[in-house]
């Protein structure tokens, strides 16, 4: 199968779902990760493109671990936005990668770059197969399945707690999911300054622990299905992963 994995920002895949694209790639399935920006407000230190370069490099980085290929969408930190010109640009990106399952970040979250992702991902899948959307590829034949990762620190934007559909162990990666973290090397310094984060690895770490915890295995990550009508009902991404999913499979 097909997996696209769609955030916001460098990293922020490799945070909340490297265990589980770790496990889909080492299944065989072909894995794209996507990030909307290249992460080009995310220094103090460096001019925007100059970051940007440095952060697509750690993205391509992080994906090459586990095999998987790395796009970015070219948008800008704090300047994703749902509109028409945003939306036939996702559109194109998913039609080019035609996948059969994509995941996404939370429809509620602390910051407005994960919102306005996920509310294009979720339309940009809608439109997707609708012939006369029209843009430079094909239309796909049908809408593919959609997932919604874990929000920071599995906390809405209101600080509540946000319960997943089900977990997946990712014990048995979780050192790749480290690594994939570490990759994106530039980011300690930046979260030290900007959010006085201290080491988001180990915030990483503890997270993906937690989520584990509630299903009684050591390192876990949480999604919910988006089954909107008339999205995928089926449950695609729990049958790939079988015995390592803890929760409703259907």
């Amino acid at each position: 199968m097909r997996i696209a994995s769609i955030h916001a920002h460098p990293d922020d895949a490799e945070i909340l779902a490297g265990g589980t694209l770790a496990l889909l790639a080492n299944q065989g399935h072909h894995v794209t990760i996507v990030s909307m920006t290249p992460g080009d407000k995310g220094s103090d230190q460096l001019k925007p493109e100059d970051i940007a370069a440095v952060r697509r490099l750690e993205a391509a980085t992080a994906a090459m671990l586990i095999g998987a290929d790395y796009i970015c969408a070219e948008f800008r930190d704090l300047e994703i936005f749902s509109d028409h010109p945003s939306r036939a640009r996702i559109v194109e990106l998913v039609r080019q990668l035609r996948p059969d399952i994509v995941l996404t970040s939370a429809p509620s979250d602390y910051l407005c770059d994960h919102e306005a992702t996920s509310l294009l991902v979720r339309d940009a899948l809608f439109a997707a197969p609708a012939r006369n959307y029209l843009t430079d590829s094909p239309p796909l034949f049908r809408i593919p399945h959609l997932y919604f990762m874990d929000p920071i620190e599995g906390l809405d934007r209101d600080h509540q707690p946000v319960t997943p559909d089900f977990i997946v162990d990712v014990t048995d990666v979780f050192e790749m999911k480290h690594a994939m973290l570490a990759a994106h090397g530039s980011q300690r310094e930046w979260l030290l300054r900007q959010h006085g984060m201290d080491d988001y690895m180990a915030s990483m770490e503890t997270w993906t622990r937690a989520r584990g915890q509630a299903v009684m295995v050591p390192y876990g990550e949480g999604f919910r299905q988006y089954r909107g009508h008339p999205y995928p009902q089926t449950p695609a991404l729990q049958d790939l992963l079988g015995p390592l999913v803890h929760g409703p499979r259907h």
